[in-house]
């Protein structure tokens, strides 16, 4: 698990809700890392990070997210939350001085994940959604699939409940989201299931 400077960090800056998810998401990834085959240090770090910068207000991330160089599109201007992550990671390498960028880049893209996902990116994306505190519709079968082996059914499956809630309350949708979707349908297919 993280060091106890992280926890106290994270302790300060989030508000205890999103404290207890960290630590649960940190714990699940861990779990995660071990079933599929990442790294568990790195797992456990970038779960207990990923959300470091969510209770920061849309205009702040707006303005920490040009600040920093990252490059804002259109969909992410319309919704600063979904900056969160590329905002989080930069706060975490200056602020934390975290400097794995394979941890930084699991942070980057917890929220709408990408079509060339690595497995620790995989496994932080996945834990943020299944730990145990998450009750949305759908969490039960993501916690089967994965508790199967199923982690590309399960990728797929949180792609797919994130397009429906997303399209369901008439937001727009990243489209890092989307080519997950396809990228995992794809792969699910290839492999015949």
């Amino acid at each position: 698990m993280p060091s106890e400077e992280v926890w106290s960090a994270l302790r300060r800056r989030m508000l205890p809700r999103r404290f207890q998810h960290a630590r649960r998401v940190a714990e699940a990834a861990g779990e995660l890392a071990l079933r599929f085959g990442a790294n568990k240090e790195k797992a456990e770090l970038a779960g207990a990070l990923h959300d470091l910068a969510r209770d920061e207000p849309p205009a702040l991330l707006l303005q920490k997210a040009e600040a920093f160089g990252i490059v804002i599109d259109e969909i992410s201007r319309l919704e600063p939350v979904l900056l969160h992550g590329p905002v989080g990671a930069e706060e975490a390498r200056r602020e934390l001085g975290v400097a794995d960028e394979e941890v930084l880049r699991a942070i980057r893209l917890h929220t709408t994940g990408g079509p060339e996902m690595t497995r620790l990116d995989e496994v932080v994306f996945l834990a943020d959604y299944i730990e145990p505190g998450r009750r949305f519709p759908g969490a039960v079968e993501l916690r089967r699939l994965v508790a199967a082996g199923a982690l590309e059914a399960a990728l797929w499956e949180a792609a797919r409940l994130t397009l429906q809630y997303v399209l369901g309350e008439g937001r727009p949708l990243h489209p890092a989201t989307a080519e997950v979707y396809n990228a995992y349908l794809l792969r699910r297919r290839g492999a015949g299931e």
